[in-house]
């Protein structure tokens, strides 16, 4: 007889049959709870959109269960080679990457379609989804324009009504993660020049930049 799952297993596989149907679901993050749905799912991210209330011009980031699968997303060019280097030294963690889009991946997530942001989350929990489900679009779990919620009973109650499977990770209320982007990195100089600085957060600009010198 096969052992028995545990909670956490047995909540990891129904969040990850959710995601599969094409369903967003609220998950916690190593910043606060996020709103995450399957991409390759048809319709899975226009859910996502119309659940939040989300503005179809704001693009989704994605998150990754690690270095290799942020690299199947990506471009083949020199924003792929300095996001393995990025990747390498500060995932899973704060820091989101901007990167082209590998041609023809085909996810909805808004914006201008050709570039994508990446991230691997440092969250257990989360990491454990990843690795059942693949990437994630995702964006913070709260109606648009309202404060991000950083409990589970928070998500249910600013999602009350709707049938939102939430994963309950404990309190999630970290700093947001440092965003930069690589897209300017085929311009002839070096990706530490090129690397521009987003938005502020827990990791300094210079340090990844000195990362990519090295």
């Amino acid at each position: 007889m096969p052992p028995l799952a545990t909670p956490a297993e047995a909540e990891l596989a129904a969040a990850a049959a959710e995601l599969e149907a094409g369903r967003p679901v609220a998950v916690p993050t190593d910043t606060v709870y996020g709103l995450a749905a399957d991409p390759r799912q048809a319709g899975a991210g226009e859910a996502l959109f119309a659940l939040k209330g989300r503005p179809a011009g704001l693009a989704l980031p994605v998150l990754v269960a690690g270095e290799d699968e942020a690299l199947a997303l990506t471009a083949v060019g020199p924003a792929r080679r300095a996001l393995a280097v990025l990747a390498a030294r500060f995932w899973p963690g704060p820091l989101t990457i901007v990167v082209p889009q590998a041609a023809g991946l085909g996810f909805f997530l808004g914006g201008d379609g050709d570039s994508v942001g990446l991230r691997c989350p440092g969250h257990p929990l989360l990491l454990g989804l990843l690795a059942r489900s693949g990437p994630l679009a995702v964006t913070s779990a709260n109606r648009h324009g309202e404060p991000p919620c950083t409990t589970a009973a928070e998500v249910r109650a600013a999602f009350a009504g709707e049938q939102l499977r939430v994963l309950d990770g404990g309190r999630c209320d970290g700093a947001p993660s440092t965003v930069v982007s690589l897209l300017g990195t085929s311009g002839g100089a070096g990706a530490e020049e090129a690397l521009v600085l987003l938005r502020p957060g827990p990791l300094d600009l210079e340090e990844l930049r000195r990362a990519l010198e090295g």
